[in-house]
Parts: structure tokens; sequence; C-alpha cells
């Protein structure tokens, strides 16, 4: 059975509070179960309450950006391939560059980049082929990255899960971590020294 029709049918059974939700975030959601590779949806809505977030499912191939608890954004995603996987867990964005090159694969480009591990993992656009094909990035379609880079801030969460995600339009509160305003301002001091290249020893 194909994952849209094992989605299709999951949506089909919803739970009444599920149906309840904002209609954007249905509509991002209903879209998702159609996409293809290179694919997204945005519709974000800024006076919606809550930091913005993100939940990448690596069986999936997706990526779910939400604003407090509603879905605000979904996308087909490329995620690391076999050997070089990307690591499943709660992260934190610890930089932000519009545009920065790789110090690890042949000064490979990657536009609106979000750094999530000081070891070479991180958001950015990049080739979605429609399978895990990075070296542990995450890579987003071009349009998309540009929006959600606009859209989060240093020390906003982001969690890769390798679960399927049945009803993607509504986050519930969970134990992500999350910085304390003093992190966030160190974090803010030292990305501003990575974007005009006074530090060189971020490895990717």
């Amino acid at each position: 059975m194909t994952f849209a029709l094992r989605l299709g049918l999951m949506l089909s059974v919803l739970p009444l509070s599920a149906m309840a939700q904002e209609p954007e975030s249905l509509a991002v959601e209903r879209a998702a179960v159609a996409m293809r590779p290179g694919d997204h949806r945005w519709a974000d809505d800024p006076a919606l309450p809550g930091p913005v977030s993100i939940v990448v499912s690596v069986p999936m191939q997706m990526a779910f950006v939400y604003r407090g608890d509603r879905l605000i954004g979904a996308t087909t995603v490329s995620t690391g391939k076999p050997g070089k996987m990307t690591p499943i867990g709660e992260y934190t964005i610890l930089q932000k560059r519009p545009f920065h090159r790789s110090n690890l694969y042949n000064n490979a480009p990657m536009p609106f980049m979000q750094r999530l591990t000081w070891d070479g993992v991180a958001l950015h656009a990049g080739n979605l082929p429609g399978f895990p094909a990075s070296h542990g990035c995450i890579r987003i379609p071009t349009a998309f990255a540009r929006k959600l880079f606009d859209a989060t801030r240093l020390g906003g969460q982001v969690a890769v899960v390798n679960d399927v995600i049945a009803f993607p339009a509504y986050r519930p509160a969970d134990m992500a971590p999350q910085l304390s305003v003093d992190g966030i301002g160190a974090l803010a001091s030292r990305d501003d020294g990575v974007s005009v290249g006074a530090r060189r020893d971020a490895r990717r």
C-alpha cells in the first residue's frame, strides 16, 4: 500500500478534536498527502501565538513547520543517505546564514543554512531526488527554505524523528529543549562572528 493511501486512511478516521483544527492547517496537511519530491506548501500567519518549530520525519521524507501548535508549512525533504544518516533527536537552531558553503564537502553551496549541530548537520536548500541523499543535512526546496529562514529564530526547536506522523496538523506540547534568553544571546553573538568570517572552526 502506498504511503499516500496509508496516510489518507489514517486521516479518514481522525478524532473529532483533530477535525476542529483551523482550516488553513488542515489545508496544508491535505496538500502534504499528495506531495511529490520538491513540493511544498506554506501558510504562515504571524498573528498566531507561539514560536516557530520544525518536525522532520525521516521515513516520510517530509518536514512540518508549526507556529505554536498549528501547522503553517509542509515540505518534502532529503535527509542523510545510508552511512551518513541524519541523526534522530531534538535540536535547537545554532546558527543562521543566508548563504554558506560546506567546509567538508567540496565547498558545496548551502543556501539559507540553519545549523543544528557544530559537526555537520543543518537545514538548507538543496536537491530533492525523492529519497535520502545528503551527507547528513536536511535538504528542502529553495522557495520553502527562504520562507522558513525568515520565520525562524536562533534557539528554535527542530525535532528529527523516525516516525510516520499520522496527523501533522496539530503538534501537542512536548519536552523539546529550549534555550534560555542568555543562551540565545550568546548564539546571536557567535553567529555574527561566523557570518562575517571571523570564526573558521565550524566544520560544515
